[in-house]
């Protein structure tokens, strides 16, 4: 190819695109620009139809393609001058997300649960004339109209595509901009619940307040590694701690900066301030989908900046992170014990587990990281069935997530109770369930990489966090409904099908994991 040339002399080549191996991301970023286009063009009455419609066709097209490009046997390619790496990991990461975000989107459209949908009519509470402040009287008229504020899906396009790119990254720059790019949307998503408007608004202060804490933690960090190594890439920072003679202080203190970011978004205690509230704020759907797929994204990402960049220094930075991990356990297990709120309570659950998934992070070695992935796709399906269920428990004012409303639930619905029994048992990591093959994948290769103490803590606090499951199952089952108590409300098509998604693929990778544990297992990083 011809190059540009400066005035200097130098030329200027375009970079390669591999474009058949990134075209999952490309379908979904431009399906969010598509509906942004929707949004502006297509009349009101017509955008959910339009919006889902689009959403679903673009997840779909992008799974197909991964599928066709996984199986074409293409090697692992390296594109965007080098940005990008579309690896064995990057491709299992990928499927998990785009499943994920199908049962998620479900979640989001669905508008029987909450009639019109979980979201307000019109986001700009105050702004535009048709909404008033929150709580005021026009506030409650908006919030009884049956439409819904559809750019929430679009939306979630980009979280997808700044989720993809986020463990594909192989510079840290790239991984910034994918990290602003998952995030922008979340802040917004998380303020747009129809009901509790402050509560919701307040979720999304916090979280954007936190969360741009969290990036100058990254970016500052993204700095000192430049200084230290002369380049954002992963493999030149691999490359310099090796063999440079410089002093490891901009290294570890670059490292220790990243990783708090990282830690961040992944919901890693003791970086966990911004979860109970958001998850408790946030409207359930958006709930979901954060609780599932951005644990997804943060992890991958995780797992490629310690596995490329510092597997050579890990003796270094290992005592740190086992201290990280033991605290995150402690914390999710502990605090989840006190909470009366069914939301805050699997807030604290998705800590304690979070602090299961580092410790396979930690391992880096192969049988760590397929370990680490599958529990990332058990995980994430079994959260989002989760807070599907919690959803369909209402009152006149909404969702009802205090406990002591989930008494006698089985009486009241005998179905409902036994799916959130048997997904609180995945999450407790009891045989014949996800859970527990992900746990013992995870826990074998610790073991396996000589972590024995750190395994019995986690078994420890598995134990302690079992109670609050199980207080939760003899609520349903022992106690008598009240008699002004909540109802369930029968889901429609949407929900049905997203809680069923994950309701079986808990139980198919808690029977029969061999398939999915083999495709985690299919290679490593490529830098």
């Amino acid at each position: 190819m011809t190059g540009l040339v400066l005035a200097q002399g130098a030329p200027i080549t375009a970079p390669e695109v591999a474009y058949f191996a990134i075209s999952p991301l490309l379908v979904v970023l431009g399906a969010a620009c598509a509906g942004v286009l929707v949004e502006a063009f297509v009349p009101r009455h017509q955008r959910w139809a339009a919006q889902v419609g689009l959403t679903l066709l673009a997840l779909v097209t992008a799974g197909v393609l991964l599928v066709a490009y996984a199986r074409g046997g293409a090697p692992a390619a390296t594109t965007l001058a080098g940005a990008i790496s579309v690896d064995s990991p990057t491709l299992f990461l990928w499927g998990t997300l785009l499943g994920l975000t199908v049962a998620g989107v479900l979640l989001i459209a669905d508008r029987s649960v909450e009639p019109g949908g979980a979201f307000v009519t019109d986001a700009a509470a105050g702004g535009s004339g048709r909404s008033g402040p929150v709580g005021t009287v026009q506030d409650r008229i908006t919030a009884g109209r049956t439409g819904m504020q559809t750019e929430v899906l679009p939306l979630t396009l980009f979280a997808l595509g700044g989720m993809m790119t986020f463990c594909a990254a192989n510079d840290l720059l790239t991984m910034f901009v994918a990290l602003e790019v998952l995030s922008l949307p979340l802040y917004l998503m998380c303020g747009l619940a129809r009901r509790r408007r402050l509560l919701s608004q307040e979720a999304a202060v916090k979280y954007f307040l936190l969360g741009a804490f969290a990036s100058a933690f990254f970016l500052y960090g993204v700095a000192l590694l430049y200084g230290y190594a002369g380049s954002v890439r992963l493999a030149d920072i691999a490359g310099a701690s090796v063999a440079s003679q410089r002093s490891d202080t901009l290294l570890f203190g670059g490292l220790a900066l990243l990783v708090v970011g990282l830690l961040f978004k992944a919901a890693v205690g003791p970086f966990h301030t911004w979860t109970p509230d958001v998850y408790q704020g946030a409207p359930t759907p958006v709930t979901a989908f954060m609780s599932a797929a951005t644990k997804v994204a943060a992890f991958g990402a995780i797992l490629r900046v310690l596995t490329v960049a510092f597997g050579d220094s890990r003796w270094e930075w290992r005592g740190v992170l086992w201290a990280v991990a033991i605290a995150s356990m402690v914390i999710g297990a502990v605090i989840g014990l006190t909470q009366t709120d069914v939301k805050r309570m699997v807030a604290y659950s998705s800590i304690a587990h979070a602090g299961f998934i580092l410790i396979g992070a930690i391992a880096i070695t192969e049988q760590g990281l397929s370990g680490t992935m599958f529990y990332l796709l058990s995980y994430g399906f079994t959260s989002l069935a989760v807070f599907g269920v919690i959803s369909l428990v209402r009152d006149a004012d909404g969702e009802a997530t205090h406990l002591s409303q989930w008494a006698g639930l089985a009486k009241r619905s005998p179905l409902v109770a036994g799916v959130m029994t048997f997904l609180l048992l995945a999450l407790a990591g009891i045989p014949l369930t996800s859970g527990f093959t992900g746990k013992f994948a995870v826990f074998s290769a610790a073991l396996a990489d000589g972590m024995a103490p750190l395994v019995v803590v986690a078994l420890i606090a598995s134990a302690v966090a079992a109670f609050f499951y199980l207080r939760v199952i003899v609520l349903m089952y022992f106690s008598e409904p009240a008699p002004d108590g909540p109802t369930v409300t029968v889901p429609g098509a949407f929900t049905t099908a997203a809680i069923t998604l994950g309701v079986l693929i808990t139980l198919l990778l808690g029977v029969a994991p061999t398939l999915a544990l083999s495709w985690a297992a299919g290679g490593p990083f490529v830098s």
